[in-house]
């Protein structure tokens, strides 16, 4: 009996303690909330808009300031490098090529083009020249840039527009971290449209758009592959009128499985110039070693496609 009092004795005690006010304090949580006004849209609205912004852009040719900078969690360190001026060209459907020039000298830093199926990417300090598909990975090279596909910078730079027969569109309410004219980070509400596809292997989320509330213009964009990982994330920022559309003048793309960050900050744009055949044009240099990324151990003897000796 001694013992079932005292356990009673020790429960009341703990129901007891709590209430007591001086064993416990609270504190206020402050939520920092944007006070800028806000305008509304729908779905509807907000997929129109997309839809439009492709149909207005045919192709794009711009001259760039491009910043580059390679590793994070998987490297343990950053690596930062120096500011390049380069050149990009782009032709819907899929059309793309990019030129990076060498600092001070302006050589040619890479030349890379692409087709939307394959891809060819020249590096002339390295003497390499590599091939392979957007679609395929079998290897990769160790080097973050050649381990790129260049279709999705295409698809960062020219949003694709939303297909209704192959593509599901849900919108959500959601918020994101701004920082306000007083440089504080604070919450601010947003849109988030999310785009589901049907693939090979059934319906995949294939990107999400978040549109800002202050202008409702799109802001950021992830993008995913069937396995439901992050390809990239693009974010747009200072937008300007270039001929009646309304486009980024500078575009940042992370490539979270590469490690690889660019920064593209638009020097000079034009939109919807003819891009004939030709300026998406890269052949082989005599001499150079190349590398097919679509083959296993293709790593290669100079001038010669998938590294076979004579």
């Amino acid at each position: 009996m001694k013992e079932l009092r005292r356990y009673r004795a020790l429960a009341v005690l703990a129901l007891v303690i709590p209430l007591a006010g001086c064993l416990f304090r609270s504190r206020k949580v402050e939520r920092q909330v944007s006070t800028a006004p806000l305008k509304s849209s729908t779905q509807a609205e907000l997929i129109e808009f997309i839809n439009k912004q492709a149909a207005k852009i045919h192709s794009m040719q711009a001259t760039v300031d491009i910043d580059a900078s390679v590793g994070g969690i998987k490297k343990g360190r950053v690596t930062d490098y120096q500011e390049i001026r380069g050149y990009v060209l782009a032709r819907r459907p899929a059309m793309l090529r990019m030129i990076g020039l060498l600092p001070i000298v302006r050589n040619q830093a890479f030349d890379m083009v692409s087709d939307g199926i394959y891809f060819k990417l020249w590096i002339p300090p390295k003497n390499r020249f590599i091939i392979g598909r957007n679609d395929i990975v079998t290897h990769t090279t160790g080097q973050p840039m050649e381990n790129l596909r260049p279709q999705h910078i295409y698809d960062a730079l020219l949003m694709r527009e939303v297909d209704s027969q192959d593509e599901i569109a849900v919108m959500e309410n959601s918020f994101e971290t701004v920082t306000d004219a007083k440089k504080r980070q604070v919450e601010q509400a947003d849109y988030e449209l999310e785009i589901i596809r049907k693939g090979d292997r059934g319906w995949y989320l294939e990107r999400k758009i978040i549109f800002g509330r202050t202008d409702l213009l799109p802001h950021r964009q992830f993008a995913y592959d069937q396995n439901g990982d992050l390809v990239t994330d693009t974010r747009y920022e200072d937008y300007k009128d270039y001929d009646g559309v309304d486009f980024p003048s500078q575009i940042a793309i992370w490539f979270p499985q590469e490690e690889y960050d660019i920064t593209l900050t638009m020097v000079k744009l034009q939109l919807n110039e003819p891009l004939p055949d030709d300026r998406f044009a890269l052949e082989q240099p005599p001499g150079a070693q190349v590398v097919h990324l679509d083959q296993p151990e293709s790593a290669a003897s100079p001038g010669q496609a998938g590294g076979k000796k004579r």
